[in-house]
C-alpha cells in the first residue's frame, strides 16, 4: 500500500481539515503524508477577494500539484473550489459535513435586527452581503473583510467593524465557538453551495487513492454537495457570486433550497425542489441525479427571472478580469 500525499493550505483552519482527512485515512489502514503549498490567496491576504483576478485563489497552485503528481490527494474548504472541472482531477469524496449555516459576531449588539443604520458590518462575501442588506432592509455599511479567521476576529477586537460574518463550521473546527453570537439559520440566511463540507480531490485514473477516498467519503453530504455545485455551475457565478444554497439527503430524499441575489439587494429569487435518489442504486447513478436536481434548480431560477443578476454578475466578473 503506497504512502498517500496530501496537499493543503498552510492555514490554521486548511491545516484541521487536512488533519482530520489523514485522521480517518490513518484509521483505515493508510499512510499518509502532509504537503503543505502556498496559494495565490495566501500571498496576497488583503483587499477583496475579487481583485485577484481569478477562481481558485486557494486552490490552483495545489491542483497543479495535484496534477503533476507531487501530491496525490488535494483537501480544500469545498466552498473555494471552483466549479469548472479541471482535465485530470476529479472530486472523488467528502467526509461528514460539519455545520453548514453563517453566524453572526459582535461585541456590542445580540442579534443582526439590533444593529443601528450605518453599522459597519464585515464580509468579504457578496453572498453575505446581499442577503443582508435584502432580509434586514438597512442601510448597514456592509465592508470587505480579509485574513483567516483569528485575523478577522481581531480586527472585530479592535472595533474596526460593529460586527462580522463568518461561517459557523470553521469557527468550530479551530475551538472558537464560544465567539458565536447568533447562528443565521437556513432558510431565512442561506449558505454557500458546499460550506462547511471538505472536498476530496484526486487525478482521474489514480485507484489507489480513490479506493482510499471511497473509505471516508460521507455519501449523503457528496450527494448534496453535488446538487448545490451543480445550481452554482449552471448559474455560472462562480465563488463570487451572490449565490446560495443547501440541500439536504435524508430518508432517500434529495432538497435542495437555492436563492439567487441581485447585485443592489434588492431583488431575490428561491427555489426549492426535491426529489427521490434511490438508495439501491450505484453511487454513480446517485450522483448523477443529484446534478441533474441542482441543474433544474438552477433552470428554474433562470427561467424566473434571475439571468438578469447571472448577466450582472457576469460583467462584474469581466470588469474584474474573473
Amino acid at each position: 500500500m503506497k504512502r498517500i500525499k496530501l496537499g493543503t493550505r498552510g492555514s490554521d483552519l486548511a491545516l484541521w481539515q487536512a488533519h482530520y482527512v489523514e485522521r480517518l485515512l490513518k484509521d483505515n489502514g493508510y499512510d499518509v503524508e502532509l504537503v503543505v503549498i502556498t496559494t495565490t490567496g495566501d500571498v496576497h491576504g488583503s483587499g477583496p477577494i475579487i481583485r485577484l483576478g481569478a477562481q481558485g485563489v486557494f486552490s490552483k497552485e495545489i491542483e497543479r500539484a495535484l496534477l503533476a503528481g507531487e501530491i496525490d490527494l488535494a483537501v480544500h474548504s469545498l466552498k473555494d473550489l471552483p466549479t469548472d472541472p479541471v482535465s485530470g482531477l476529479l472530486l472523488a469524496g467528502t467526509p461528514v459535513r460539519g455545520p453548514v449555516e453563517d453566524v453572526f459576531i459582535s461585541n456590542t449588539y445580540k442579534k443582526v435586527k439590533d444593529l443601528p443604520e450605518g453599522a459597519k458590518v464585515g464580509t468579504g462575501s457578496l453572498r453575505r452581503k446581499t442577503q443582508l442588506l435584502y432580509q434586514y432592509k438597512r442601510a448597514f455599511c456592509v465592508e470587505d473583510i480579509r485574513g483567516n479567521v483569528e485575523t478577522r476576529l481581531a480586527k472585530l477586537d479592535r472595533g474596526e467593524y460593529d460586527a462580522i460574518i463568518l461561517a459557523a463550521a470553521g469557527l468550530e473546527r479551530l475551538g472558537l465557538s464560544q465567539r458565536v453570537t447568533c447562528r443565521l439559520q437556513v432558510p431565512e440566511f442561506l449558505p454557500a453551495p458546499g460550506q462547511g463540507a471538505i472536498a476530496l480531490e484526486t487525478r482521474e485514473g489514480d485507484e489507489e487513492t480513490n479506493d482510499a477516498v471511497a473509505t471516508i467519503n460521507d455519501q449523503a453530504t457528496f450527494l448534496s454537495v453535488l446538487a448545490e455545485r451543480s445550481f452554482l455551475l449552471t448559474l455560472q457565478g462562480g465563488c463570487i457570486a451572490p449565490i446560495a444554497a443547501c440541500a439536504r439527503f435524508d430518508d432517500s430524499t434529495l432538497t435542495l433550497l437555492g436563492r439567487v441575489i441581485s447585485l443592489d439587494a434588492k431583488q431575490m429569487y428561491e427555489t426549492k425542489v426535491a426529489g427521490e435518489i434511490a438508495r439501491n442504486a450505484s453511487r454513480a447513478e446517485q450522483q448523477e441525479e443529484a446534478v441533474k436536481m441542482g441543474r433544474a434548480a438552477a433552470e428554474q431560477l433562470l427561467h424566473n427571472g434571475a439571468d438578469e443578476v447571472v448577466a450582472a454578475v457576469q460583467a462584474l466578473r469581466e470588469r474584474s478580469g474573473v
